[in-house]
C-alpha cells in the first residue's frame, strides 16, 4: 500500500464558477474578479471545501472505500485562480481507533500551505 500520493493542479476561474453552482455557495470572493478585486485578496480565491474535496480525492486512492469519521482543517493562505498547486495526501499515522492521513494544498510559486488537514478514517 503506498503511504503518500501528491497531483500538481493550476486550478482556475471556471473550476471556481462550477464548484460555486454546484455547492450554491456562489459567494462573491470566489465567482467575482470585480468584487475580489477590491478586497485585500485582490483577486478571486478557490473555495475551501473545494481544495478540500481535491484532497479527500487522494486519501481516497491511500485508503480505496474508507470511511472518514473526522477531519480537522486550516486555511492559512487564500489559493487563487491560476496558481499552480501541489495537493499532497499521507498517511501520519495508525492506531486502534483509525488511520491518520495528513494533507496539504502548497502554491508551487512560494511554497505557501493554503489548506492543512488531518483527517481520521476508520480502520
Amino acid at each position: 500500500m503506498t503511504d503518500a500520493i501528491s497531483i500538481e493542479r493550476t486550478l482556475t476561474q471556471d473550476e471556481f464558477l462550477r464548484f460555486a453552482a454546484l455547492s450554491g455557495d456562489d459567494n462573491a470572493i470566489h465567482v467575482s474578479p470585480e468584487f475580489a478585486a477590491r478586497t485585500r485578496f485582490g483577486r478571486t480565491v478557490a473555495h475551501g471545501v473545494f481544495l478540500l474535496s481535491i484532497l479527500r480525492g487522494l486519501a481516497d486512492q491511500l485508503l480505496p472505500g474508507a470511511r472518514q469519521i473526522s477531519q480537522k482543517a486550516m486555511f492559512p493562505a487564500p489559493t487563487y485562480a491560476g496558481d499552480q498547486m501541489v495537493f499532497t495526501a499521507t498517511v501520519s499515522g495508525r492506531n486502534e481507533h483509525g488511520v491518520e492521513i495528513t494533507m496539504s494544498a502548497v502554491r508551487r510559486a512560494d511554497e505557501m500551505i493554503t489548506c492543512e488537514a488531518l483527517a481520521v478514517f476508520a480502520p
